[in-house]
């Protein structure tokens, strides 16, 4: 997830649990929808869907706070 960030992940993992969280939480949600498209776990329609949404609401939030961060230290 957003690999051009590693720097700023890496800091705002160390730094801001809630960050830290997100990014686990994301992480987790990735590894369940590649999963149910591999066909190693059964998910309806509406559940894969679901997650894939969770998962991206997530995204949001975290590129928000690397952007913040970011901004922070410049």
């Amino acid at each position: 997830m957003l690999h051009e960030y590693r720097d700023e992940i890496h800091e705002l993992k160390q730094s801001n649990a809630h960050f830290a969280n997100i990014f686990d939480k994301h992480n987790e949600l990735d590894k369940q929808v590649e999963d149910a498209e591999a066909g190693r776990t059964i998910l309806t329609d509406v559940e894969l869907e679901t997650l894939k949404k969770e998962k991206l609401l997530l995204k949001d939030e975290a590129y928000k706070m690397i952007l913040d961060y970011k901004n922070s230290q410049a």
